[in-house]
């Protein structure tokens, strides 16, 4: 299974910063639909609260894009649970569920972005346990029976029946997890699906949780579930022009979020290692496709996500980077994998 997912489109206002804009979120209807007509099997939106990436709603605009599509999964990537509340999360992408006859999922996340946290009055000394405590609650909310639970992080459930209930009975959902064990763990106990959510350094690194995954979701008594990778990258019709294309907009995104996060400072000559051998999937078709077989084949993963738009690209852009991924990148990598 072969998905996209944007990081939210960004555009470089006058003063050097990125600025998001309203025709951004327009531009990521026709990126979805664009998907779909491409060959892809998801098109996923991640949550966003800042002025540069202003896309606090993703559910609505997949709605939008469920509208006119027929076939593409659509869902988020990712949820910050933390900051949210659970069974308006439930009842959100139950509702897309509905609106897109059975097409929705949503992939859960403890945030590594943390501006939802002061903005909907939580404390980041909680982090830890609002996921833990919210996500328990997810759980059984998605078993779509009357719910009983109590926690310290929201009011209590008492034995309520939540709606709408979906098309396929149980909410498909997945973990983000980058790199912490308990994280994997505790994803295999809920019985939900991993994604690993791997933005650097050599992914074969990654393998190790696959396995502690496997073994997990088999003591916790479920049969084998989805795992999913979730990177980085850009598709252009020969390896220079990919690079070239996405070097800019990679350094201005890791700028900001040096300044924002504490990201160490970027050089051309890292960001050509993780091209090379990192977790930067940045190529022509057939690099592309190479690299990700490969990868899903060392990590026993079912799933490929590429997160593409990370940085200020133009649209043009990153619609041909769509179309050559759907069209061009996952066909070899079906086949290849086929083969293998």
């Amino acid at each position: 299974m072969l998905g996209i997912d944007s990081f939210g489109e960004m555009t470089l206002g006058s003063d050097g910063r990125l600025l998001g804009q309203p025709q951004n979120i327009r531009e990521l209807v026709a990126e979805g639909v664009l998907a779909e007509e491409s060959g892809l099997d998801f098109f996923g939106l991640g949550e966003h609260h800042i002025e540069e990436i202003p896309l606090p709603a993703p559910d609505l605009v997949l709605a939008a894009v469920a509208a006119r599509t027929s076939r593409i999964r659509l869902g988020s990537a990712v949820t910050v649970l933390s900051s949210d509340d659970p069974v308006r999360v439930f009842q959100r992408y139950a509702t897309l569920d509905a609106l897109s006859a059975g097409r929705a999922e949503v992939i859960l996340g403890r945030g590594s972005s943390k501006e939802s946290f002061p903005l909907f009055g939580f404390d980041l000394a909680d982090y830890d346990r609002l996921f833990e405590e919210k996500l328990e609650l997810f759980a059984r909310l998605r078993a779509e029976e009357p719910v009983t639970w109590s926690g310290t992080t929201r009011a209590a459930v008492p034995g309520l029946q939540v709606y709408p209930r979906t098309a396929g009975g149980a909410l498909p959902t997945w973990v983000g997890v980058g790199g912490n064990p308990a994280s994997v763990v505790r994803a295999a106990r809920y019985g939900f699906s991993l994604m690993l959510a791997i933005i650097g350094g050599n992914p074969a690194r990654f393998a190790r949780l696959s396995t502690l995954y496997r073994a997990a979701t088999d003591q916790a008594g479920f049969a084998p579930l989805p795992i999913g990778v979730h990177s980085p990258g850009h598709v252009a019709a020969t390896d220079e022009q990919a690079r070239e294309e996405y070097w800019p907009t990679y350094e201005t995104f890791m700028l900001e979020a040096r300044w924002q996060r504490g990201f160490p400072e970027i050089t051309r000559e890292y960001f050509e290692h993780e091209v090379e051998y990192g977790s930067l999937y940045v190529g022509s078709p057939d690099t592309v496709a190479r690299r990700i077989v490969r990868t899903v084949t060392t990590l026993d993963a079912s799933r490929f996500d590429l997160k593409y738009g990370m940085g200020p690209m133009p649209h043009a852009v990153l619609m041909e980077n769509i179309r050559l991924f759907g069209t061009e990148v996952a066909p070899r990598v079906r086949e290849q994998l086929k083969e293998g």
